[in-house]
């Protein structure tokens, strides 16, 4: 049974013929300790586990108390997918996932409740034309010389 190498047979070959020392494992290694690879994990898709609504949250909060204290309560909720600290009018974002639009409204109910939220305001998302990526920007990255 004869097959061509296909091109990513074809980049490790030269890699490993480039630097025969360096294993694949080795050099995942490598950009795991640099932190350009984050994860070894599987990507889950929240619409296979029924949550079929993404809602994105601008988060006001109380000043006082800062930003981590807010974020470590809100990392409490699972349906709170990620939470970034934002310039503008709010000063956090969140993605979230709720099974249904009056779900949505209990996730929303959770957020509010967390100590140091003044205020929140919600936008659903309707599709996904382009999903998270970051493949095209390795590639820039990579031609640019990093």
């Amino acid at each position: 049974m004869s097959e061509t190498a296909d091109p990513l047979d074809s980049q490790l070959i030269e890699l490993l013929a480039a630097e025969p020392r360096v294993g694949v494992l080795e050099r995942l290694d490598r950009l795991h300790a640099r932190g350009v690879v984050t994860g070894y994990g599987p990507d889950v898709n929240p619409v296979a586990l029924g949550y079929r609504v993404t809602g994105f949250v601008t988060l006001e909060i109380r000043q006082a108390g800062g930003h981590d204290p807010v974020a470590g309560r809100l990392a409490g909720i699972p349906e709170v997918l990620e939470v970034h600290t934002i310039t503008g009018p709010g000063d956090m974002l969140c993605r979230v996932v709720a099974r249904t639009n009056a779900d949505l409204q209990r996730v929303i109910d959770a957020i509010v409740a967390v100590a140091g939220v003044v205020r929140a305001s919600t936008v659903i998302a309707l599709a996904t034309p382009v999903p998270y990526r970051v493949l095209p920007l390795v590639k820039v990255a990579a031609a640019a010389g990093g």
